[in-house]
């Protein structure tokens, strides 16, 4: 048995986000969205984004351009716009922990994540910065993520995995892995394990210098280069 915690990023998006929905609304599976501010300037990305919160998703903050990782931002105008811009156009949406996630460029937990200056606008903003110790590249093998999602669910007991709502196809397999995941013995839940929340409600509750060291990653999970 395991428990299984699934997070999609970097939508919402016309094409797929709804054909995610309805997998999950015919399992009665609750997870989060953590979307790309910039999508919800359009009517039908803050639709979408409304349709996942009133069907009982959570919506996360994802930076509005999902462009540059930023702890590789010195401007601290820009670090504020991709927040707080994201958090705004979230608005009423947002779940009260006011959760982010920042971008990994590959899934890479370490500096490029975060740098102080947007470590002082999560504090000052009281949001809770959401991680993952699970990337099994859904956007790069489209065909060839869910034997590689399973390895790492049987890996740990607590999987919080990133999968994406794109166009990239990856997504007409997420029934299969559903299935095989519940025959491994998956528990389904909605919440985060505590090792992937350095950041609660502006608090910081796990030394930053766990993920912030050159090189670390999540459980030796492998990063993946030109991840979106």
């Amino acid at each position: 048995m395991f428990d299984l915690t699934l997070t999609f990023d970097n939508g919402p998006d016309p094409e797929t986000t709804p054909f995610v929905l309805d997998v999950l609304t015919r399992r009665s599976l609750r997870t989060t969205f953590f979307v790309v501010g910039h999508k919800l300037s359009t009517l039908e990305g803050r639709r979408l984004a409304r349709r996942a919160h009133e069907e009982g998703h959570w919506i996360g903050n994802h930076t509005w351009s999902h462009s540059v990782p930023l702890g590789l931002l010195e401007d601290p105008s820009a670090i504020s716009e991709e927040i707080r811009g994201t958090q705004e156009a979230i608005g009423a949406l947002a779940h009260p922990h006011r959760f982010f996630r920042p971008f990994g460029q590959g899934g890479n937990l370490d500096e490029r994540l975060l740098n102080p200056t947007v470590v002082d606008v999560l504090t000052a903003e009281r949001m809770s910065c959401v991680l993952w110790n699970a990337i099994p590249g859904d956007w790069k093998e489209p065909d060839g993520w869910v034997d590689r999602a399973l390895a790492q669910c049987r890996a740990q007991p607590w999987t919080v995995m990133v999968l994406h709502d794109l166009p990239t196809g990856a997504m007409r397999n997420l029934e299969r892995f559903l299935d095989a995941a519940v025959e491994l013995g998956a528990r389904s839940r909605q919440d985060f394990a505590p090792e992937c929340i350095p950041i609660l409600d502006g608090r910081i509750v796990r030394p930053l210098a766990d993920i912030l060291s050159p090189g670390a990653s999540a459980g030796g999970i492998q990063s993946w280069p030109g991840a979106p």
